[in-house]
């Protein structure tokens, strides 16, 4: 028997309505984290929807001139209003401190500017190169050290405004991985985000397309079907979230890095070290142990705080730092321990500042401080061609 040419036969009925099952879901998807920004804060005059005092109401929206105020609904909802000092308040509401400002404090913290040979494009590093697609959020950060960028209008994404940048990577055959940073790649649309891949994995000598997101932890409903798609493509893709305390995981952000894992990308998270929010060992080692056995990403860096406009309140010190990394070595697995960092305010690039095990050298004999504190010798023991052929001696406390 065969089926007549206009009239469809069972199997195309239930493809079409798969189909059609499918294309509902993804407007549903769509549709949820579109609600999630719309609910949330937008701009300025939102913030008197939220329940603080007329005085901190007043310090809010003075420091919310010099830096836009954005926060989706998901996020504001972890804050806890009774308390003043809550760590996801302290991020993202604008404080009176922000307008206290510290000579030697900069628009551009980490050089961005200085090497960026064509618009929307840094190069720092030989490798590779940061790719801006957009200078707008999903959450803007008080913190954030390109917050000067993202009070710019006009910035978001056209394909016209990558141009320049992708001329630039397709004649420089060292570029290996390109970042998309910003602003947010990910608050892009699909569309947007799925060309844009398509124009980095077309030029050959990259091998790599990273993304570094607040995404996942801000806007969990925006990791849909639809935006793993178009990420998904010759290329390896790695995700480096930003989560800074353990309050921010959360069910939502659990099915949000489950579904960039099963998406194939690898998943590692940056934390920036802030004064009052995450800086006890306590609560770092609560973040990096559930985002290694929780949610599968990676602890990547730990930034030292850059000299930010008005942040002064919210950096520690070098050596806070170096003692809160110290102690979570002793704590953590390896693969939980994030490397502690300072990106140099010249572009020199970012470089551990973890504290240094070695105590001493003496001949050919370190001394050498382990976990516990206790410094150790240790003698080398090289092969053929070293300075040391004798058996060494056992390792010995050194008093």
């Amino acid at each position: 028997m065969t089926s007549h040419p206009d009239i469809p036969d069972a199997s195309m009925a239930l493809d079409a309505a798969g189909v059609a099952a499918d294309d509902r879901r993804a407007r549903e998807a769509d549709a949820a984290w579109r609600d999630d920004v719309r609910e949330g804060v937008r701009h300025v005059g939102d913030l008197d929807s939220l329940p603080l005092s007329p005085a901190e109401r007043a310090a809010a929206e003075a420091a919310a001139t010099r830096h836009k105020v954005r926060i989706p609904k998901a996020y504001l909802d972890l804050i806890d209003w009774n308390d003043p000092a809550d760590p996801i308040r302290l991020q993202v509401i604008p404080s009176p401190d922000e307008l206290a400002e510290q000579e030697g404090e900069l628009d551009d913290p980490i050089a961005d500017h200085a090497f960026s040979p064509v618009p929307r494009l840094t190069h720092r590093h030989a490798d590779r190169v940061l790719l801006f697609p957009t200078y707008q959020c999903a959450v803007y950060c008080r913190f954030c050290f390109r917050k000067e960028q993202l009070t710019s209008i006009g910035r978001g994404y056209t394909r016209e405004a990558l141009d320049e940048a992708f001329a630039y990577i397709a004649v420089h055959p060292e570029i290996r991985e390109v970042i998309l940073t910003g602003g947010d790649p990910l608050s892009l649309p699909d569309r947007a985000l799925a060309e844009t891949r398509a124009r980095v994995e077309a030029i050959q000598h990259v091998r790599l397309l990273r993304i570094h997101t607040r995404v996942p932890v801000a806007l969990p409903s925006r990791v849909t079907g639809g935006l793993i798609q178009a990420l998904q493509g010759r290329l390896m893709v790695t995700v480096v979230t930003h989560f800074n305390h353990p309050r921010e995981i959360t069910e939502a952000t659990d099915r949000a890095c489950r579904t960039l894992r099963q998406g194939g990308f690898v998943l590692l998270n940056q934390s920036v070290l802030l004064k009052g929010v995450n800086d006890t060992v306590e609560v770092l080692e609560e973040l990096c142990r559930e985002l290694m056995y929780r949610l599968g990403v990676k602890p990547y860096y730990l930034h030292h705080g850059d000299l930010v406009r008005g942040m002064a309140h919210r950096r520690t010190t070098i050596a806070e730092g170096q003692a809160l990394v110290s102690a979570l070595r002793a704590r953590l697995s390896g693969i939980c321990n994030p490397v502690y960092v300072l990106d140099l305010p010249d572009g020199g690039g970012k470089v551990p500042l973890g504290p240094s095990h070695l105590e001493a050298r003496e001949g050919e004999t370190w001394r050498i401080r382990g976990l516990d504190g206790a410094v150790r010798g240790y003698g080398e023991l090289v092969g053929e061609g070293g300075t040391r052929s004798r058996r060494p001696s056992q390792p010995t406390l050194v008093t």
